[in-house]
This record gives C-alpha cells, sequence and structure tokens, in this order.
C-alpha cells in the first residue's frame, strides 16, 4: 500500500510540476491518457532515482562536499532529464525543454512532494 501511495504522491507532484514549470509538459488526448502517462512516468522517475541517485551521491561524494550540497540539484535536473529521454523511447508524451526546465522541474517535484508527504498522515504512508 505504500508504494502505490507513494506512486500518487509522485504522479500528483509531476502533475503540479507540468502546471508550473514552462518547459515541462505531459500530453495526451484526454484527462485518463495524461493520468496515465503521469503515473508511468512518476514510475520511470522513481526508478531512475532509486537506482542511480545512490551511485551518483557515493561516486560524487567529493563534488557534494565542495558545493555542499548544491551539486545535488545539478544532480537531480540530470536525472528529471534522464526522466524525459526515457519517457521518450517508449513513445510517452512527456517532454522536459532543455536543462533549465528539468532544473526547476527537479525543485518543484522535490518541495511538492516533501509538501504532500507533510500532509498526509503517517498511516496512510505506511510508516
Amino acid at each position: 500500500m505504500g508504494f502505490l501511495i507513494r506512486l500518487a504522491i509522485t504522479a500528483v507532484a509531476l502533475w503540479i510540476t507540468t502546471l508550473v514549470v514552462p518547459g515541462v509538459d505531459v500530453g495526451g488526448r484526454g484527462g485518463a491518457n495524461t493520468a496515465l502517462t503521469l503515473v508511468v512516468v512518476a514510475v520511470i522517475f522513481g526508478i531512475v532515482n532509486a537506482v542511480l541517485k545512490p551511485v551518483i551521491k557515493v561516486v560524487g561524494c567529493i563534488f557534494y562536499l565542495l558545493t555542499l550540497g548544491l551539486f545535488a540539484l545539478v544532480v537531480n535536473a540530470l536525472l528529471f532529464l534522464l526522466t524525459d529521454v526515457i519517457a521518450r523511447a517508449l513513445d510517452l508524451p512527456f517532454r522536459v525543454d532543455g536543462f533549465w526546465a528539468a532544473f526547476w522541474g527537479a525543485i518543484v517535484m522535490a518541495v511538492v512532494t516533501w509538501l504532500i508527504s507533510v500532509v498526509l498522515p503517517d498511516r496512510l504512508e505506511g510508516r
């Protein structure tokens, strides 16, 4: 159940990101198609973050230290761009137009995901 709640939170955060950040867009022929695209892209985003982010943190540890953690913003933007590349390869109507759109998109995604997680009771998240 916790996985489905996390997936829903990520999909909603992604949807809000597409509304707020110019250059991050999800297409679709209708509401259900757009919602399905958001869920699939949320799964891709989750897998990319779960697999690559820990590896990047270990390998790029020195950059995190030298930049006092600001390197994490660049890493998050690049992971967001990778999600776009994978979505395009799967022919999903999700687009990120360049690094700066990915940069701001990753920041908005992180903030919105955090806000939803704060508002959501712990018992719904499976904690």
